[in-house]
C-alpha cells in the first residue's frame, strides 16, 4: 500500500516567532487525528528548521528542507549542504520546485547532481516537476514532465526509489486564473506511475508516492485525493493555516 503524504511547503514566509508558533498550533490538531499510513511534513525556511524540528521531536509531524546545494561544503555564499540538513535532524529534502527552477534557473543535469548528493548523505527526496501554461495549451505537457523525470531521476538504480517521493506540479495552474480539474491530476498521475514502471519494475511505480501540487484547498482536497493515482499533495498557502491544512490532512 503507498504511503498517503500530506507536505506543507512554507517558502519564503514565517519568522521565527511565527514558525514556533505555527508549528505548536499543528502539534496540538494532529494530536487529534487518526493518520493510517499517512505521513505529515512541513518545510519552514532554513532558519527555523533546527528549531520545527526540535518542536516536532516527540510529534507525528515531519520536518523538510526546501532545498539543498549539490556540493558537501566549498564557497557557496548562503548555500546549504545535505549534511548541514541532516546535521539538524532533518531527512527529507524538497528538490526541483518550480520557483527554484523559474527564478534560478534550475535544470535538470543540476537537479540530478543535487538528487544523488541528497541520497548520498540518506536524505528523502520530494523531487518536484510539471509544465507550464505554454506547454499546457499546446499539448506538449506529457513530453515536459517525461523529460523533467527522465532527465533527473531515470539515472539512480531501483534500489534509490525507496527514497524518492514525486510531486507533480501544473505550474499553469498556480495562481494564473486557470484551473485544473481533479481528473487532469489523475490522467498525469496515471501517466507518472506507467512512466515510471517502464523504466523500472512494476513494483517501484506501484510504491512509489506521488504528491499533487496544484493549488491543494480544503475544498478541493477530498476529490482530489480520491484520484487513484493521487497520493496526496504538496500543499502552499494552505500550510501556513492551521485550520485549512489540518483540513486537507482530514481530507486525506
Amino acid at each position: 500500500m503507498r504511503t498517503k503524504i500530506v507536505a506543507g511547503n512554507w517558502k519564503m514566509n514565517k519568522t521565527y516567532k511565527e514558525t514556533k508558533a505555527l508549528v505548536k498550533e499543528l502539534n496540538h490538531a494532529v494530536k487529534e487525528l487518526t493518520l493510517d499510513n499517512t505521513r505529515v511534513i512541513i518545510s519552514p525556511t532554513f532558519v527555523n528548521l533546527q528549531k520545527a524540528s526540535k518542536m516536532t521531536k516527540k510529534s507525528v509531524i515531519e520536518v523538510a528542507a526546501q532545498n539543498m546545494h549539490q556540493e558537501a561544503s566549498g564557497a557557496y555564499t548562503g548555500e546549504v549542504s545535505a549534511q548541514m540538513i541532516k546535521g539538524v535532524y532533518v531527512d527529507t529534502v524538497i528538490l526541483g520546485h518550480s520557483e527554484r527552477r523559474e527564478y534560478f534557473g534550475e535544470s535538470d543535469s543540476l537537479l540530478a547532481a543535487k538528487v544523488d548528493a541528497a541520497l548520498k548523505n540518506d536524505l528523502e527526496v520530494i523531487f518536484c516537476f510539471g509544465e507550464v501554461l505554454q506547454d499546457r495549451k499546446s499539448g506538449n505537457h506529457f513530453k515536459v514532465v517525461e523529460s523533467q523525470i527522465k532527465n533527473a531521476l531515470f539515472h539512480l538504480d531501483s534500489n534509490a526509489w525507496s527514497k524518492i517521493i514525486l510531486a507533480y506540479e501544473p505550474v499553469w495552474a498556480i495562481g494564473t486564473g486557470e484551473t485544473a480539474s481533479p481528473d487532469q491530476a489523475q490522467e498525469m498521475h496515471a501517466f507518472i506511475r506507467e512512466l515510471v514502471a517502464e523504466r523500472y519494475l512494476s513494483d517501484v511505480s506501484e510504491e512509489v508516492s506521488i504528491l499533487y501540487g496544484g493549488s491543494v484547498k480544503p475544498g478541493n482536497a477530498n476529490e482530489i485525493f480520491s484520484k487513484t493515482d493521487v497520493d496526496g499533495g504538496l500543499i502552499g498557502g494552505a500550510a501556513l493555516n492551521v485550520d485549512d491544512f489540518t483540513a486537507i490532512i482530514k481530507a486525506i
